[in-house]
């Protein structure tokens, strides 16, 4: 069975690959297609297969601002020849899902989220404020298409996964199709236990809009409170331009020293609304509690004080995502710091172990690429 894999983009070892890099575990010599590749910017699991990239990479200052080139993306991705092969295996949140797939060959779709930036979070990356007056126009032309496109594109897809039950329900909300959630993978093994803390709160992220770095800096600059963020992206200067002297920017750092900062926070602050995110569990996994607010895959692994399951909590949920709501959040972890075991915070992970992640998603693949295969040689006999 020959097999292609196919991501949007190569340019950080984040949730989305996090999980190419378990598939492709799974499936070693296949190869993979993406729009864009940042020789060096992902693990060696990934950066050791044949990576084949779109004309975006040849494009003035994609490697910075990739992004800007959205309205070439489905074209981009529609580019690849992926004839010959019998199985392909897309990991999408953005456009990847929309391969042009050949006939006989068995699409299976692993979906971070509906392409967000232009359905559910539009206006988080292209509302007033969030981007200039050109790009706001641009977009509010190229919306509709992108949107129809988006639909379209759904027609070369056998079956779908998605990464939480927050992105099945978007799935059959927007696309009208069910799908099967298999949790992303976390390298259980690869974090240590801790039962220190060093006192200061942890943001590891992306600085996109949604990401809501600002409602943490907001905070953490009125209660004087060091907190310090792993990270980097498009809203870099504002962030840093309204950061106070206990708010400290690490930028990227490597997996190992990443590893170090879970270890050494009271807790990890995640303020946005994730489809899934693989970040509270990472932390978990150290031990350590999780402040989340209260929507989107943060419902799925942060247990919350006062919910009783026979555990114990692993973290404290907040709503509405204002900074008061933020505030009182972390005014009860301080208050309520003994009730939060480390190692049942840590035990909470286990069902979210990347084996288990990598055996689910074989069993899933197996089944569907027989089912299809089946369905395929019953019609070519008719």
């Amino acid at each position: 069975m020959k097999v292609a894999l196919v991501h949007d983009w190569l340019t950080g070892m984040r949730g989305g690959e996090r999980c190419l890099e378990a598939i492709c575990e799974l499936f070693p010599d296949a190869p993979i297609y993406t729009l864009l590749h940042v020789p060096g910017s992902v693990s060696s699991t990934v950066e050791k297969h044949p990576i084949r990239s779109s004309f975006v990479q040849r494009l003035p200052g994609a490697r910075r601002a990739y992004r800007h080139y959205l309205p070439l993306f489905p074209r981009a991705i529609e580019s690849f020849d992926l004839s010959g092969y019998d199985l392909i295996l897309s990991t999408s949140h953005c456009v990847a899902k929309g391969v042009r797939v050949p006939s006989g060959a068995c699409h299976i779709s692993y979906i971070h989220t509906p392409m967000r930036y232009v359905w559910d979070q539009y206006d988080e990356y292209f509302g007033k404020g969030r981007s200039g007056w050109m790009t706001r126009t641009v977009m509010g032309r190229l919306r509709s298409r992108l949107q129809r496109w988006d639909l379209d594109s759904n027609d070369g897809i056998y079956s779908l996964i998605a990464n939480s039950r927050n992105v099945a329900e978007r799935i059959q909300r927007i696309y009208g199709r069910q799908a099967e959630v298999i949790y992303p993978p976390v390298d259980l093994e690869a974090f240590s236990l801790s039962v220190e803390e060093k006192g200061f709160y942890l943001m590891v992220t992306a600085f996109a809009p949604y990401k809501r770095v600002d409602l943490a800096i907001e905070v953490f600059n009125r209660l004087r409170m060091p907190l310090k963020i792993i990270g980097s992206g498009q809203d870099e200067d504002r962030l840093k331009g309204m950061a106070g002297p206990t708010v400290e920017f690490l930028g990227w750092k490597p997996d190992a020293k990443v590893r170090e900062y879970y270890s050494n926070c009271r807790a990890l602050v995640f303020p946005g609304e994730e489809d899934f995110g693989i970040v509270p569990l990472e932390a978990m996994a150290c031990g350590k509690p999780v402040i989340a607010y209260a929507k989107g895959g943060a419902l799925e692994t942060v247990v919350p004080m006062g919910i009783y399951d026979g555990g114990s909590p692993s973290g404290i949920l907040f709503d509405p995502q204002t900074p008061g709501a933020l505030t009182e959040a972390i005014d009860q972890l301080e208050r309520n710091r003994n009730q939060f075991d480390p190692i049942r915070i840590r035990e909470r992970v286990r069902p979210f172990d990347r084996e288990l992640f990598k055996a689910k998603l074989n069993q899933y693949i197996k089944q569907q690429y027989e089912e299809f295969k089946e369905q395929y040689h019953a019609q070519k006999i008719r």
